[in-house]
């Protein structure tokens, strides 16, 4: 037998007669280890990988150098500087991320910048042909950075009592990047999508001089009122394995784990999104934590609103705000955004908005179709081509053309057409107007436009069971997420003809239209409605219901298609802030927004509006019962309700929709 012993080059040889009894078992453990041993000297045998390998990059044609940039509290972010060959005042292009600035800034091997970035930088088009510096950060806390990693940072204020936030670690960045990076012409932009698109905007807040120009793409805005965390106070329960990853380590490397195929079986085997976490483990986590304590629209979410903050500050950068229409994870923030900052836009030159037909962050990918719907066109090539590249060149490059864009570009669905816009909402460039039209429920499961008369039934009415809740998409459900075979990003889009025959949705439809009719704007639910129980969800969904045969496209005939949908708790009916419970049997008066919409539903379709009291797994189930904490409810909490909706003269229910008129 052989063992090593003591330093490289020499073995211990154990005595063979003891070794061949211990393997048998003859020789007591007590027994020593080593009988009669001696020392032999072997050869040294070299590693063959240097102890530093210095790569030859004299064909790349871009510079990669990686720095950490101290902050103004002496912690240093991880920071990937892509400088094109023979760069001389160009303009740098910035990126700050919790997803990983080293990954997102190698997926290829390749000597080309362009494959280097491409696949998550699909505006690679724009940055190597106008010969961008490409930075992308790791914010503190996460990768390579140092510090301390909070979801969303708030602003240094009441959420955060620290000194630093997004917005100072921006103006650090900055400040260094225009004063170490020698090819630059001190011009910076930054842009982003989703997480990476709410940092843009925390640049704002405080924006460092050399910043020219900010591109918020789906921004994470308000994570109670409509974006990832909660809609309206119904709980986004599939974005809890998002939490676990993202904060669970730092590199995010541990994942959410499942025992079943289907996410709706999962979620409903749960029984509570709170006994869900807690049987993973999540409240080690800090922001699941926050979340259990702030399950209503409190201060912790105001001071966090970030359409508020900007609201509240001056306009200094132009700024891009980039939108889907189908955005399924953040489809309240950049609309949000506008309506704060537009106002301060007096020249008309400084605020834009961009809304495509897109999902979320599909501007920088393949634009031609979504799910189902084709468009005619490579949407997002356009955008990134016609909108994006002279917008970013005006402001960065030195000596470019003005880029001369309308304020509002929006893509007009229905029609498949750009439309270039004075101001969101608007109709047309001119000569129409917009009129905010009732969009009528009535009795027969009918829909119109005129108010509902005495004749027929005041209401109509469903059960809804939380043991079996009305599923967002068809089943089986998948994780949320955009990896191969997964379609949670078609999810906004899919055919709604499913939960129209379900008995617990009920669906009311106009007749067929002889003219087009397009709304332009965010239509608003004015629902009267009453449940047996003591809490209740409303789920309201604005549908164009195709021609029973498309001769183009024949899969179309008879698609229902989400034109804009959300959800209201209802226990927050009188206060977001404070929520109270539902008086049995009572009708009552539910008001809220939908998401935004720019679409005409052409001669022939149909319009539906469809209301359901579950939308699972997505959102988690109400008990139906007024608990204090949805999160905790148990077991004995769900409970079966009658629901009623109203459609009387006393007590009518209507979609108020942004109908545009020509003059």
């Amino acid at each position: 037998m052989w063992r090593s012993e003591g330093g490289a080059g020499w073995r211990v040889r154990i005595g063979s007669l003891i070794g061949t009894m211990l393997l048998a078992g003859t020789v007591s453990a007590q027994a020593p280890a080593v009988v009669d041993a001696e020392l032999v000297a072997y050869p040294e045998y070299p590693s063959e990988t240097p102890a530093e390998f210095v790569p030859v990059t004299e064909a790349f044609d871009h510079e990669r150098r990686e720095v950490m940039i101290p902050m103004r509290d002496g912690v240093k972010l991880f920071t990937v500087i892509l400088v094109p060959k023979g760069a001389e005042r160009a303009p740098i292009l910035l990126t700050r991320t919790p997803y990983d600035a080293d990954g997102l800034t190698t997926h290829a091997e390749s000597a080309h910048l362009g494959p280097v970035l491409q696949g998550y930088d699909n505006v690679t088009d724009v940055i190597v042909d106008d010969g961008y510096i490409r930075v992308v950060q790791d914010v503190r806390g996460k990768h390579g950075s140092e510090g301390d990693y909070v979801m969303n940072r708030p602003l240094s204020g009441p959420q955060n009592p620290t000194p630093v936030d997004h917005a100072t670690d921006t103006w650090d960045t900055i400040d260094w990047l225009v004063e170490n990076v020698p090819e630059t012409n001190g011009k910076v932009g930054i842009l982003g999508i989703s997480y990476d698109g709410f940092l843009p905007l925390m640049a704002l807040v405080d924006p460092h001089p050399a910043l020219a120009v900010a591109v918020p793409m789906n921004p994470m805005v308000d994570g109670w009122l409509g974006d990832d965390w909660f809609h309206n106070g119904a709980f986004r329960q599939q974005m809890m394995p998002y939490m676990y990853s993202q904060q669970a380590t730092r590199d995010s490397k541990l994942k959410w784990w499942s025992a079943h195929f289907d996410d709706y079986d999962a979620y409903l085997a749960a029984g509570s999104a709170g006994a869900l976490g807690r049987s993973r483990g999540l409240e080690q986590v800090g922001f699941w934590r926050k979340i259990l304590e702030h399950p209503a629209y409190d201060a912790f979410w105001r001071d966090q609103a970030v359409d508020r903050l900007l609201a509240a500050r001056p306009l200094a950068v132009p700024v891009m705000l980039v939108h889907g229409l189908w955005d399924q994870e953040d489809i309240y923030g950049a609309p949000a955004v506008y309506r704060a900052l537009e106002p301060k836009d007096t020249g008309n030159d400084r605020v834009f908005l961009v809304m495509g037909p897109w999902h979320h962050g599909q501007q920088i990918r393949d634009g031609s179709s979504l799910g189902a719907l084709e468009f005619g066109s490579d949407t997002a090539l356009y955008f990134r081509q016609e909108i994006l590249r002279p917008f970013l060149a005006q402001h960065l490059i030195d000596g470019a053309p003005a880029a001369r864009l309308a304020p509002v570009v929006a893509f007009e669905t229905g029609t498949n057409t750009w439309r270039h816009l004075d101001a969101w909402p608007a109709g047309c460039a001119s000569g129409c107007t917009i009129e905010a039209t009732r969009l009528f429920l009535a009795p027969g499961a009918r829909l119109g436009l005129d108010p509902p008369a005495d004749a027929g039934a005041p209401f109509a009415e469903y059960v809804s069971d939380p043991a079996k809740p009305v599923p967002f998409r068809a089943r089986p459900i998948q994780p949320v997420g955009g990896g191969p075979g997964l379609t949670w990003r078609e999810w906004l889009v899919d055919d709604q003809r499913e939960a129209s025959g379900r008995p617990d949705v009920l669906a009311f439809v106009s007749d067929v239209l002889a003219e087009p009719l397009k709304v332009s704007g965010t239509p608003r639910v004015h629902l009267v409605a009453a449940t047996s129980g003591t809490d209740s969800d409303w789920v309201v969904k604005l549908i164009d219901v195709y021609p029973d045969e498309v001769a183009a496209q024949p899969e179309m005939g008879g698609y229902q298609l989400m034109v804009a949908a959300d959800i209201f708790r209802g226990r927050y009916r009188e206060s977001l802030e404070t929520p109270g419970a539902l008086a049995p049997g009572e009708p009552l008066l539910y008001r809220f927004a939908l998401p935004t919409a720019h679409h005409v539903f052409r001669r022939g379709h149909r319009i539906m509006v469809q209301v359901q009291s579950s939308w699972f797994p997505l959102y988690d189930r109400n008990p139906q019962t007024f608990v204090p904490s949805i999160f905790w409810a148990a077991p004995e909490d769900f409970a079966k309700a009658v629901q009623r909706v109203y459609h009387s003269p006393d007590h009518a229910s209507y979609v108020e929709l942004p109908l545009v008129v020509t003059d």
